[in-house]
């Protein structure tokens, strides 16, 4: 992710060492401190079987020795290191007024002492020990004379000991390499200081060596707790410096930002201040290398910052939403569920209110387009409300977001209705490819089994309903609002099991999203229920299952659940498949319907009870209620006023011919009703909005053609071949026409059971001594 001009690796815990020997040497030595998962990176590069605790000998003895690289990390650590320590060493002494010949003779065994016991322990020990403990130790010795060799000798020892030992995970292996070298170093000095200074030794050991070990090891234990703390103030004033050279380079890239702390200090825990407004800078500067950016602080200690930079934004990219083209799009770059915290909930109605718009935008006819934005103007101005309310920072962050979209909603709404208004269209208010959803004005009718699902809910022996019907006969528009037609104390809770619930891969998730859907389908009744974790449903889901249908009944107060099931086939098809066990499932539904009075459960489908044996068994007693074609009334309304303020008009015989080319089918009418706007929307303003006999027939082949989908799901997967004959033979005898059952028989002889299928099917029926088409358009779709 990070852009040509950057090096390699810059925003990553891999980055590139540097190729000049010295400063490469220096950048291990850093990385050792202050950055540990460098180094184990660097030396997965050099070979992948390398760690930092492996013996150096080892690696040897493997035949890595002809690897260069490995090598260059032996030189450096063990020579080049202790080299440049000891001439450090060396410029400080000759500051402080130390003889010439003084300091060499300590640079010269600071250097042979560090690069010796780097070694000696690089190969015994561990990689990182050893160089750590030779630049540790060469230093002691180059510092040290006489007494003072041993008690610094064994004091440097310990703290590189214990501060490697901490870096390798063994601080007990780092206390002993410390006491090891201290008793080398005394040894050492008091070889080099004669032996009065050896006796000198041993007494000033005796006393030193137990505070040394005590230091070296609080030290070593304890520095990434306050090295962070003491460096804090260091930090800042270096980050901030960075920022403020940046902002003077105008975000020029490779910008300065890989040089601040969060990206090489690993043991900051304290939040950096000012890095998410740096960060923020540098995406809008340089995106590419912002990004990257981000998304290694994302994983690291300073994570706040990502997060809060994601935030921004997020708020910036809703704040650039200019029009409903560009809102609509809004949720697809949201990323709603992996986001968790305060700003959330924020988002996440942002993200619902763009989908709204979306399918809003995706209606066929402009009327529906201003129907559903109509709904989500309200919903802007619901919300509007909720966050004046607020004063939370970010409540106020994303006020002034939410206000903006409303606008741009309500003008769109107002641009529309004006074009419409002045090309004289008529707007399509019919839904065809859809269910029509509680929120559309064109659901008509079926006022009569609104009454019979109410008195078979109030039986008192509580049986389970099922509402059967043909393919697009309008059974889930009827379950989407069929609260307008049961009294308020009924609560329906529609859940379509095509959905979520079905396609789950255990019980906990079926019970999770089943009482999911059930959650949003009550909130549209202004029921809150309590939620349900899916975490909490995983180690006995039925059990936690019936635990929250408790906390549902305590919400319901005095209320009703009407559980509106649609599609029970796609739930058989997965309890079949081995998915979900039988006895569990419908086991559970059963309890529901025998002891929990306050559910009453309604299956929907295009197939009875019988066809699926396993249900049977499992809901006795259960009650159908057949949903078919509309009334006469019904249709004649859904032709003439499917919605308040509906322009067009029709002659009697145009109403008459829409009403037997479709039977009062709901599906068919608003099919060929739709295509019969089209066709006006094409013709002069001054016959446009008056309907005749003509406009009706001219309208039928492309009825035809835009439902394919509903006439060849008939001919496919509704009828076998012997009944596509049989359908294909009546279609050719013309409209209207009885063929009798004598001919039939003749023509399809043992067919009886296709005859059967095709009458409960609503395709057929019988007249005197023969069968027709029930409707005219099927007929047509056969011919």
């Amino acid at each position: 992710m990070t852009s040509p001009q950057l090096p390699p690796n810059a925003y990553t815990n891999a980055p590139q060492q540097y190729p000049n020997l010295i400063l490469g040497s220096l950048q291990l030595l850093f990385w050792l401190v202050f950055r540990p998962s460098a180094w184990q990176n660097h030396l997965k590069r050099i070979d992948p079987n390398l760690k930092s605790d492996s013996p150096l000998i080892i690696s040897l003895k493997q035949g890595r020795w002809r690897n260069l690289a490995l090598w260059r990390l032996f030189i450096q650590g063990y020579f080049i290191l202790p080299i440049l320590a000891n001439f450090l060493l060396g410029l400080v002494l000759c500051v402080l007024g130390e003889p010439i010949a003084n300091i060499a003779l300590r640079v010269a065994f600071g250097v042979a002492f560090g690069v010796a016991v780097g070694v000696a322990v690089g190969v015994a020990v561990g990689v990182a020990v050893g160089a750590a403990v030779g630049v540790a130790f060469g230093v002691a010795v180059g510092v040290a004379v006489g007494v003072a060799v041993g008690v610094a000798v064994s004091v440097a020892g310990c703290v590189a000991g214990c501060v490697t030992g901490g870096v390798t995970g063994c601080v007990t292996g780092g206390v002993a390499v410390g006491v090891a070298v201290g008793v080398a170093g005394g040894v050492a000095g008091g070889v080099a200081g004669g032996v009065a200074v050896g006796v000198a030794f041993g007494v000033a050991f005796g006393v030193a060596f137990g505070v040394a070990v005590g230091v070296a090891v609080g030290v070593g234990a304890t520095i990434n707790s306050w090295l962070p703390v003491l460096s804090f103030p260091f930090l800042i004033l270096w980050n901030s410096l960075l920022y403020r050279l940046d902002k003077g380079r105008n975000g020029k890239s490779p910008c300065l930002l890989r040089f601040h702390s969060a990206f090489w200090d690993e043991w900051q825990r304290l939040h950096l201040r000012g890095l998410d407004e740096y960060l923020l800078f540098v995406i809008e500067n340089n995106p590419v290398e912002g990004k990257a950016a981000l998304e290694y602080l994302s994983t690291s200690p300073q994570r706040w910052a990502a997060q809060a930079v994601q935030i921004e934004l997020d708020a910036l990219s809703l704040q650039s939403c200019a029009d409903v083209e560009a809102i609509c799009k809004a949720h697809r770059s949201l990323v709603t569920g992996e986001l968790e915290s305060e700003v959330s909930p924020l988002l996440r109605i942002f993200s619902r209110i763009s989908e709204d718009v979306d399918a809003a935008l995706n209606q066929a006819s402009a009327y529906n387009q201003r129907l559903l934005l109509r709904d989500v103007a309200d919903k802007l101005n619901l919300q509007l409300q909720n966050f004046a309310r607020s004063s939370d920072k970010y409540t106020v962050r994303f006020y002034p977001i939410i206000k903006s979209w409303r606008e741009i909603v309500t003008n769109y709404v107002d641009e529309l209705a004006k074009i419409a208004e002045l090309r004289q269209e008529i707007d399509s208010p019919y839904i065809t490819g859809n269910p029509i959803t509680l929120e559309q004005e064109i659901f008509t009718g079926r006022n009569d089994i609104g009454l019979r699902i109410e008195q078979l809910l109030r039986d008192r022996r509580r049986p389970p309903l099922l509402l059967y019907g043909q393919r697009r006969m309008g059974k889930t528009s009827l379950l989407n609002n069929i609260g307008k037609l049961l009294p308020n104390n009924i609560i329906p809770m529609f859940v379509d099991l095509q959905g979520a619930p079905s396609s789950a891969s255990d019980h906990a998730g079926f019970l999770y999203n089943l009482a999911r859907e059930m959650e949003k389908s009550a909130k549209k009744q202004g029921l809150t229920l309590p939620s349900l974790a899916r975490e909490v449903l995983k180690s006995d889901p039925f059990t936690y299952f019936y635990e929250w249908l408790d906390k549902v009944e305590q919400a319901l107060e005095q209320n009703t659940v009407l559980l509106a099931l649609d599609e029970f086939e796609v739930l058989d098809n997965a309890i079949a498949k081995g998915r979900f066990d039988e006895q569990d499932v419908l086991g559970m539904l059963r309890h529901l319907i025998q002891h929990r009075p306050r559910f009453k459960v309604l299956l929907a489908g295009s197939h009875t009870i019988e066809e699926y044996q396993r249900w049977a068994s499992y809901l006795i007693n259960i009650q159908v209620v057949h949903i078919s074609y509309l009334k006469e009334a019904e249709a004649r309304q859904l032709i003439e006023h499917p919605v308040k303020d509906f322009t067009l008009r029709y002659e009697p015989d145009a109403v008459e011919r829409v009403l037997q080319l479709t039977r009062c089918h709901p599906f068919l009418v608003q099919l060929l009703c739709a295509e019969i706007i089209v066709l006006k929307n094409e013709q002069d303003p001054s016959i446009r909005r008056l309907a005749i006999l003509a406009d009706v027939e001219a309208s039928i082949p492309e009825a035809l053609q835009s439902g394919s989908f509903f006439f060849a799901d008939i001919q496919n997967n509704q009828v076998d071949a012997t009944g596509q004959a049989i359908l294909r033979f009546i279609a050719a005898q013309g409209e209207g026409a009885i063929v009798s059952c004598q001919t039939l028989l003749q023509q399809f002889p043992d067919a009886n059971i296709t005859f059967n299928l095709l009458l409960q099917r609503e395709l057929i029926e019988e007249v005197d001594d023969g069968y027709r088409f029930q409707v005219e358009l099927i007929r047509r779709w056969f011919v």
